[in-house]
């Protein structure tokens, strides 16, 4: 996808389609991939959805609803950013499922430099907030924005010793919405001082599905992830898996075994996390990590076409046979059915259109 910016009309455009019925970040840029804007993906929704299975008219964001999202950014002050322009976070660009768009509010400068994410328990001790504070302030010190989730705890500990260098806070609601309801002055303040950054509309309450499908965020447009303290079931080690599959590097602080907040750290320290004791050692492994990352944001070649032939029914079949309930590897599906590549890539965008597909990140499938 070429960078730049877009347009109001094609800006709105992409509003509709990432809001519209059965519509993920990865098939959202695959339909840009296949029909060059979101204008022409809109028009080509309704025969998609239809030849993959879907009985009745598939559920378009209308212009007046996207725009009443763009009109509510603007009034709380934030705006609509797109994967393309030049604000967008650059490692969150190359991340898979990266949201198409997010709204943010605050100083966007902050969104081009280096940044480290720091994270850990909601339920934090004092030794804990204190690291926390310390390794913000100090990473903040050698230019790295500090980038986390507004909870409480850990979270706000690192926002607050960052907040004077310029911190980035992802949130699971809008950027409009205080929560935790005790962090709205430091919300406040980030939205001056800082960046809020949400792929949800303003005024969109926080629900719980919504915080796994931020910590993507947070990992996605940091250099490096630090968890200071968490338990074996913390949010914050899914955003420490997430890291991974992003090809982040993680960073854990050991604690006493003793504490149920070091069980989920020290768990990621004996899987192969890096061990943190001082500032210095995140330093050192971007330093390293570097070229490699470089790399990994560099625009990656762009996908063939999904395509179906005009009487696509005997591919479809053959594709809905070999599909299950259990996750499958899209490779295997174009191997065992023996049909081209894009003729599969085409039949799944139909059935996820329809309704018909749950998509595992970007290889992994299953039927509904």
């Amino acid at each position: 996808m070429t960078a730049g910016m877009l347009g109001d009309e094609e800006r709105l455009a992409w509003l509709r389609l990432i809001r519209s019925e059965n519509i993920g970040p990865i098939i959202f840029h695959q339909l840009i991939e296949a029909y060059g804007s979101a204008t022409e993906a809109l028009a080509a929704l309704p025969e998609l959805s239809r030849k993959g299975g879907l009985r009745r008219d598939i559920k378009l964001c209308s212009p007046a609803d996207a725009q009443v999202e763009i009109d509510a950014a603007a009034a709380v002050g934030a705006r609509f950013i797109a994967s393309p322009e030049p604000d967008y976070p650059a490692l969150l660009r190359h991340v898979d499922g990266g949201p198409p768009l997010i709204c943010v509010k605050g100083r966007l400068d902050l969104l081009k430099q280096e940044a480290v994410a720091i994270v850990g328990s909601r339920n934090a001790s004092a030794n804990g907030k204190r690291l926390a504070r310390l390794f913000a302030a100090e990473l903040a010190g050698a230019g790295f924005t500090i980038v986390s989730g507004l909870a409480r705890g850990i979270d706000t500990a690192a926002h607050e010793a960052a907040l004077e260098r310029g911190t980035v806070a992802v949130l699971g609601n809008g950027v409009d919405i205080a929560y935790p309801p005790e962090n709205a002055r430091l919300q406040e303040a980030i939205g001056r001082d800082g960046v809020l950054v949400s792929e949800n509309p303003p005024g969109a309450e926080p629900r719980a599905e919504s915080f796994p499908r931020r910590n993507r965020i947070i990992s996605g447009m940091s250099r490096a992830v630090i968890i200071v303290e968490a338990a074996l079931r913390s949010g914050s080690l899914i955003t420490a898996r997430l890291a991974n599959e992003q090809g982040r590097e993680v960073f854990a602080v050991p604690g006493s075994p003793l504490d149920p907040r070091s069980e989920g750290t020290n768990r990621l320290i004996s899987e192969g996390a890096h061990l943190l004791a001082r500032s210095q050692d995140v330093l050192d492994v971007i330093a390293a990590m570097r070229p490699r990352l470089e790399e990994s944001a560099a625009p990656k070649p762009s996908a063939a076409r999904p395509m179906v032939e005009e009487d696509g029914k005997p591919a479809r079949a053959a594709i809905l046979a070999l599909l299950s309930p259990a996750p499958t590897d899209i490779d295997d599906l174009i191997r065992e059915s023996g049909i081209p590549a894009q003729v599969v890539l085409g039949v799944l965008m139909e059935l996820e259109l329809a309704g018909k597909l749950v998509r595992h990140g970007r290889q992994l499938v299953s039927s509904i």
